[in-house]
């Protein structure tokens, strides 16, 4: 056994040996049994030394191993496992490798996977390679087994955001620019309905938290999650969270269900956490029954992307294809869409207001534009977006200008 000046290394052998036995007997790794476990397998070691061993016992048996440090960092959203020495970490400047941050071997890795699933009351060996489960605290995992990953267990997690930031701290950030901050203010003050869309990663529950949250207190949000991540700064939030389904494959609650058991809560804002199935319709249909104010989050590259995106949900959960544009035109709502540059930098990269073409299908029509260092220009649809959320001279876009042909 090797040591540093603050704690000593356990030896990798007799940690194992240790730690099969507890995990036979199935017991805490307390100071006193790790002690007994020692003394079972030969060891004869002095205080420090055990502490050593119920240091590492505890987060290789409990909690993390050696991802606990990145679970602690409240600036880290995501955790990727490549293997044994390939943690990857993302704290909002792009994924980058965790210096420092190890497993022994592969088996580690397989059991920290296995045991984070089986948090999640989720089954992980060789008949079910895979997994895709939320955990207690919020956190999603995603991990898989050979033969699927042939080179080891890879394990994913997207960890629940812990601060709340406002809008104005979105501005200094660089997410949002001034102009653009006015604009969401105003769509926020209008009522109207909104869908935040961008790629993995790209902050759309960050931004629609931040939106939320200028909502006025005496209206009632309810939340439809598929994990608790939206966290707005409001009085009166109601949240509804889908549940996945047991070990046995039943009891699962989906994300529809609720946006119809929502609708009966009286909410002054129906919110959606991310529109990715059937719950699309059932949303389609609020939007145009007089539920104002709704929003959401959607998985797109572009806004243009959107409505295509929305016909493929749509269409999936039964609606026609004619259906679905109608339904969409009617509800007249805005896109914000955030993008993801090569430095990782996120930031509002445009707002579109929706339009039908001469085709009769619905297409998404580019208002205003916002460039890497913030200028705005204007576009087709700015007469549009103006008008649904009655902008004021004063939250007007400022220096708004056309773009050279």
């Amino acid at each position: 056994m090797t040591a540093d000046s603050a704690h000593p290394v356990p030896d990798p052998a007799l940690l194992d040996s240790v730690r099969t036995r507890l995990a036979r007997e199935a017991a805490d790794p307390t100071p006193a049994r790790v002690a007994a476990a020692l003394r079972a397998e030969g060891g004869v070691l002095g205080d420090a030394e055990v502490l050593s061993f119920v240091r590492v016992l505890r987060a290789d048996l409990a909690g993390a191993g050696p991802l606990d440090p990145l679970l602690a960092d409240p600036g880290i959203t995501d955790i990727l496992v490549n293997g044994p020495g390939e943690v990857w970490v993302d704290d909002g400047g792009g994924l980058r490798r965790a210096p420092g941050v190890v497993f022994p071997d592969h088996d580690s890795v397989r059991r920290l996977a296995q045991r984070l699933a089986a948090q999640a009351g989720r089954r992980l060996d060789a008949a079910a390679p895979w997994v895709d489960a939320r955990l207690p605290d919020g956190a999603r995992l995603h991990a898989v087994l050979p033969p699927v990953a042939p080179e080891g267990a890879c394990l994913s997690l997207r960890l629940p955001r812990r601060t709340v930031f406002s809008l104005n701290e979105l501005v200094t950030s660089g997410t949002v620019p001034a102009s653009g901050a006015r604009l969401l203010s105003a769509l926020i003050a209008s009522r109207a309905a909104f869908l935040i869309c961008g790629g993995t990663g790209t902050g759309k529950t960050t931004l629609l938290s931040a939106l939320l949250s200028l909502t006025d207190h005496r209206e009632r949000l309810v939340l439809v999650e598929d994990s608790a991540e939206l966290m707005p700064d409001h009085p009166h939030v109601v949240r509804l969270q889908a549940r996945p389904p047991n070990i046995e494959g039943s009891g699962e609650i989906g994300i529809h269900q609720l946006v119809r058991q929502a609708l009966r809560m009286r909410p002054d804002r129906l919110v959606v956490g991310e529109v990715r199935g059937a719950e699309v319709v059932t949303l389609l249909s609020a939007l145009n029954t007089g539920h104002e104010g709704g929003s959401g989050t959607i998985h797109a590259n572009a806004a243009v992307d959107v409505p295509a995106r929305i016909e493929a949900l749509g269409c999936a959960a039964g609606l026609s294809r004619e259906a679905v544009h109608s339904q969409l035109a009617a509800t007249r709502v805005v896109i914000v869409h955030l993008h993801r540059g090569p430095g990782g930098n996120r930031r509002v990269a445009e707002i579109c207001v929706l339009r039908r073409a001469p085709t009769g299908l619905v297409e998404a029509v580019p208002a205003v534009r916002f460039t890497a260092n913030g200028t705005i220009t204007s576009h087709d649809g700015l007469p549009a977006l103006t008008s649904r959320i009655a902008l004021t001279p004063a939250a007007g876009p400022p220096a708004a200008r056309t773009p050279e042909p």
